[in-house]
């Protein structure tokens, strides 16, 4: 059973509380709803309070024009306002950026730590730039409805799949759910930008932050590598073998260990 909490703009957030301890707000959902993360909100609900929510368009929360990064910031404030004030935050892929950009933007002093699973930063050669129009093109293909060509966008020039790999998946029975939540690529590329690394935002998050990831992307091992050095308080993890959409098993107890720890 879902909450609500009311963002400033007076956009209303869904999430759902579970579990008993300390607060945790999960910040997760590109091309989905809170469901994504409902396996590991589950786990982390044995030693924690769990916050996780639908960000704004997403599942049931609702959205507000125009988007603005700045307004999903505020909704992430909200959570924290709904968890007593204060709490440790995850945040997973481009919502791993969210989270840091809301540690930069004014709630750091509200988050006792963060923990980041693979900001998905280009800082290499390693893999193509994502296109300098990418947020212009999904704009465009958002206003003719080409749903399903906003999605394949996506896989390709953001996630880097190879096209051949993904044309056979618009077959797929899982396509038609994809194309529904088509729309929240515009807000995730406005998030992420060029996909470069704000360094300089970085640099002044002081909270104590986790960077994770599963070492078989090699771009995304980068990415983390520079986070974390770039981040004044910072760590590294690597759970060998684990892919982008990290197994919530893997996941949690790291989360877990990380958190606990004084």
């Amino acid at each position: 059973m879902s909450n609500t909490v009311t963002s400033k703009d007076g956009t209303r957030i869904a999430y759902e509380k579970s579990g008993q301890g300390p607060a945790v707000v999960i910040v997760g959902g590109v091309a989905g709803d809170r469901s994504q993360q409902a396996p590991l909100a589950a786990l982390l609900a044995k030693d924690f309070t769990v916050f996780n929510f639908d960000r704004r368009g997403h599942g049931e929360s609702g959205m507000t024009e125009p988007y603005a990064v700045e307004r999903e910031i505020e909704d992430i404030d909200a959570i924290i306002g709904a968890a007593g004030g204060s709490g440790l935050v995850y945040g997973t892929s481009g919502c791993a950026v969210l989270a840091l950009l809301a540690a930069a933007g004014g709630l750091a002093s509200k988050m006792k730590k963060l923990a980041l699973w693979e900001p998905p930063f280009i800082v290499d050669d390693s893999r193509p730039k994502v296109p300098a129009d990418y947020l212009q093109q999904l704009t465009s293909l958002l206003a003719q409805n080409r749903r399903g060509d906003m999605v394949e966008l996506f896989m390709t020039a953001a996630v880097g799949m190879p096209k051949e790999f993904v044309a056979p998946m618009r077959q797929a029975p899982f396509w038609a759910a994809q194309e529904a939540v088509a729309h929240t690529l515009v807000y995730d590329a406005t998030i992420m930008g060029d996909y470069s690394m704000p360094r300089t935002r970085i640099a002044r998050v002081q909270v104590p932050t986790l960077v994770i990831d599963g070492g078989t992307t090699p771009w995304l091992s980068a990415a983390a590598e520079a986070v974390a050095a770039t981040l004044p308080k910072a760590q590294r993890r690597t759970i060998a073998g684990q892919p982008h959409n990290v197994d919530a098993a893997a996941l949690a107890p790291t989360l877990a260990e990380f958190f606990k720890t004084s």
